[in-house]
């Protein structure tokens, strides 16, 4: 059986040869997983027929058996893992509950190895079909701007602080080979707003507050003032459904000075039963010459059929207007 790195090698390959003719690409953001994910799926995704997936994480309790689902696709792929992804080892809080032995079995590794290459956390994805490096911040984020989870980083990453995770995503900017970048995070930049519906806000606490991440969005400025062309941010972690506040969603979408693309795929639950079947959410990107187009949230049924969309940006839709907020990220 062909590893892992080879599916994904003969993926990509496959959409050197045939599929950027128009010059347009389709890029699918998939959501917090959360144990929702089954072979259906996969069939859904690709049915598509996207150039690119990109998995924001959270796929389950350190969920090995959905990883090495995800890890099959056939599209080509670019994941990280999110703070669900190591539950049980990096929170001496939820080691109490972890149905397994700790010490005899590495499941945050064992999922890191079924993926490869395909995960990106503090790493990279080179899609020079069309001139894009997918950029991977810090893997199996919890948000906010406190430092957590120090020796789980130190012995993993040999990272300490935000400085330090800053730094190790800069140096993989540095060696990106394409001239669009697009990031990929489990959690969302710091600097995005600080109110509970904002994109990355806090909505468990009435008062709200900014719980994107720090060295995120330290790299994302690095970025800009690196003269790189940054199309795009895709990131979870933050649920659309507000805790606080059922009036309104949270924001999925926002644009900064320059252009850049901030998008929130976390709609959860991704799967939802109506009386027609169950249907799964996608978040669909069009990237062209190097700008994205359009965004739209779209439900597939079982029979693989888009049946209801709606656009966050682009076509039918009033884009954001800059964020001022943004010049944090700086």
């Amino acid at each position: 059986m062909p590893s892992v790195e080879a599916n994904n090698a003969d993926a990509i390959a496959q959409a050197l040869t045939g599929q950027v003719a128009t010059g347009s690409n389709t890029i699918a953001i998939i959501g917090d997983v959360h144990d929702q994910w089954s072979p259906a799926d996969a069939q859904a995704l690709e049915s598509l027929d996207v150039d690119l997936a990109l998995f924001v994480g959270d796929f389950g309790n350190e969920a090995i058996t959905i990883v090495r689902q995800i890890a099959a696709v056939s599209v080509p792929k670019a994941v990280i893992l999110g703070n669900h992804d190591a539950w049980y080892t990096a929170s001496k809080r939820n080691r109490k509950k972890c149905p397994y032995d700790l010490t005899k079995e590495d499941r945050v590794q064992q999922q890191l190895d079924a993926l490869g290459t395909c995960h990106v956390g503090f790493g990279k994805l080179e899609m020079p079909q069309f001139n894009v490096s997918v950029i991977g911040a810090r893997p199996f984020s919890w948000g906010g701007a406190k430092w957590r989870f120090k020796q789980f980083y130190q012995e993993r990453y040999n990272v300490s602080n935000f400085e330090e995770s800053t730094a190790k995503i800069c140096s993989v900017i540095d060696r990106a080979q394409q001239d669009t970048l697009i990031f990929l995070g489990h959690n969302g930049p710091a600097g995005l707003g600080d109110q509970g519906h904002n994109i990355c806000g806090r909505d468990w606490k009435r008062k709200g507050g900014d719980y994107g991440d720090p060295d995120f969005a330290g790299a994302i400025a690095y970025a800009h003032q690196s003269n790189k062309n940054v199309a795009m941010a895709a990131f979870g972690h933050m649920h659309h459904e507000l805790k606080h506040d059922k009036t309104r969603l949270r924001e999925r979408l926002v644009v900064d000075d320059y252009g850049t693309i901030y998008v929130n795929g976390a709609q959860v639950p991704r799967i939802v039963d109506t009386d027609s079947g169950w249907h799964c959410s996608f978040t669909l990107v069009t990237l062209q010459a190097g700008q994205v187009q359009t965004v739209r949230l779209i439900w597939v049924n079982s029979k693989n059929k888009i049946v209801s969309e709606e656009y966050l940006y682009g076509s039918m839709s009033k884009p954001d207007a800059p964020l001022d907020a943004m010049v944090n990220l700086g």
